[in-house]
C-alpha cells in the first residue's frame, strides 16, 4: 500500500469514525482502523463488533492498493500533532507503515486485514427508508434522555422507531416518563419498526449533526445501516417487543393547565433547590388562575415556595412530581406555551404543546406522579 493524502482530510475522516473504536477489546484487532485502498478512495472502518462506522476518504494519489489494519490511537495522535500538509503513507516489508511528512517521518506497526472480523450489514430482505437528517437528529435529541438502564427489559434501553403510512414516531421511556417525537417527513407503505440502543443513537446524532439531505436507513430483524454522505454506520438492533406505548397515553384528562414553558421550568428549578436531594420531589397545587409550587427537605430544615399566575381550568388539584423528570421534559420541548392535562393526583399527566403550536412542535410526553405530603 502506498498513497498520498492531506493530513487534515485523513484526520477528519478518522475522527468521524473513531467513536466506534473500543478503549479495550477482547479482540485486540478491533483497536485498529481497517484501511482498504482502491483507486483514489481510502475506505476506513472502525468497529467494536456491536457498532461499526465506515467512511471514504479521497486521497491525492495512489501508487499501490492494499488492505491493512492500523493502530487507531497512535495514528490519530500523530495526525493531531501535524499541521495541514501532504502526507505520504506506505507499507514496509517488516510489517510497519511509514508516514512521511515535510520535515520528518514516523513508523507504526500494521496487522493483516484478514485478521479483522467481517462486518455484515442488513440482509437481502431488509427495508430501506429515506429519513431527513435534520428530523432524525432532532428526534434522537428529544427522546434519548428518556431511555432506561434496565437489564431485565432491554427493549427500554433504546429508542423505538415506529414507521407508519402517515407519519413516523420515535419513542423512549423509562417507565416514569414516556416521550414521543412524531414527524410527517417520513412515511412508509406499510407499518414497520425497530429498536435502536441509545449508545449507537448517541453516536449517530453526533456524526450527522452537520449533515444535510437524507439518511438512508436500511434494516432487517437484527441489523440497521445508516448511510449518509461518505459515511456508513452499521449496528445491531435490540431484539424484543416494545410496549404498546399508545395505550398508556391519556386521552381524557379533564383538568388542563396552560402556562409559559420558560416560566414553568424556571419556577420548578428554583423551588427544586430546596427539595430532598435523593428524591427531588416537588408539589404542585392548582387552582383556577394560580399555581403554587413547593418543596422541602425536612432533614436539613429547608423549604421553598413560589406562587405564579396561570391559565388553569378544572378541579382543585395537588400533585407531586420528581422535579428532574419534569424539567427534562420541559427543557426538551421547543414551544413557548405548554399544556399539561391531569386526571387526578395518582394518574399520569400528559404534556403537549399549546394548540397554536401543535403543528410545529413534534414532542409530547407523559409523566407519572409521585405521592407527596
Amino acid at each position: 500500500m502506498k498513497f498520498n493524502v492531506s493530513s487534515t482530510e485523513l484526520l477528519k475522516g478518522l475522527m468521524d469514525i473513531s467513536k466506534a473504536i473500543p478503549a479495550k477489546s477482547a479482540l485486540p484487532i478491533l483497536e485498529n482502523f481497517l484501511f482498504d485502498l482502491s483507486g483514489n478512495i481510502l475506505e476506513v472502518t472502525a468497529s467494536d463488533s456491536e457498532l461499526t462506522l465506515r467512511t471514504e476518504i479521497e486521497v491525492d494519489s495512489t501508487e499501490e492498493e492494499g488492505r491493512i489494519a492500523v493502530p487507531a490511537r497512535h495514528m490519530t495522535d500523530l495526525l493531531k500533532e501535524l499541521p495541514d500538509q501532504p502526507l505520504s503513507i506506505c507499507t514496509k516489508s517488516d510489517s510497519s507503515i511509514e508516514c512521511r511528512w515535510t520535515t520528518g517521518n514516523s513508523l507504526l506497526p500494521y496487522f493483516p486485514a484478514e485478521d479483522y472480523p467481517q462486518i455484515k450489514g442488513a440482509g437481502e430482505d431488509a427495508q430501506a427508508i429515506e429519513f431527513p437528517a435534520e428530523s432524525l437528529v432532532d428526534g434522537i435529541n428529544k427522546t434519548i434522555y428518556a431511555t432506561a438502564d434496565d437489564e431485565i427489559r432491554p427493549a427500554m434501553n433504546g429508542i423505538f422507531f415506529d414507521f407508519d403510512t402517515e407519519s413516523t414516531t420515535l419513542v423512549a421511556s423509562d417507565s416514569h416518563k414516556l416521550i414521543c417525537y412524531t414527524t410527517n417527513d417520513v412515511k412508509t407503505a406499510e407499518k414497520c419498526s425497530f429498536i435502536l440502543h441509545k449508545k449507537p443513537a448517541s453516536v449517530l446524532k453526533s456524526i450527522i449533526a452537520k449533515e444535510e439531505g437524507d439518511v438512508t436507513v436500511t434494516f432487517d430483524s437484527s441489523t440497521v445501516v445508516f448511510s449518509f454522505g461518505r459515511t456508513t454506520m452499521v449496528c445491531r438492533l435490540i431484539v424484543g417487543k416494545y410496549p404498546k406505548y399508545r395505550d398508556v397515553i391519556p386521552a381524557n384528562n379533564a383538568n388542563i393547565l396552560r402556562i409559559d414553558r420558560n416560566l414553568f421550568v424556571n419556577t420548578v428549578r428554583r423551588v427544586a433547590v430546596c427539595a430532598n436531594k435523593a428524591s427531588s420531589h416537588i408539589k404542585i397545587e392548582l387552582k383556577e388562575g394560580q399555581m403554587e409550587v413547593t418543596a422541602q427537605d425536612l432533614g436539613f430544615a429547608i423549604a421553598a415556595y413560589e406562587k405564579i399566575a396561570c391559565d388553569y381550568s378544572g378541579n382543585d388539584l395537588a400533585i407531586g412530581f420528581k422535579s428532574t423528570f419534569l424539567t427534562e421534559i420541559l427543557s426538551n420541548m421547543g414551544c413557548e406555551t405548554v399544556v399539561m392535562k391531569f386526571a387526578d393526583a395518582r394518574r399520569a399527566a400528559l404534556i403537549v404543546p399549546s394548540e397554536e403550536e401543535a403543528g410545529t412542535e413534534k414532542v409530547c410526553g407523559i409523566l407519572m406522579p409521585i405521592m407527596v405530603q
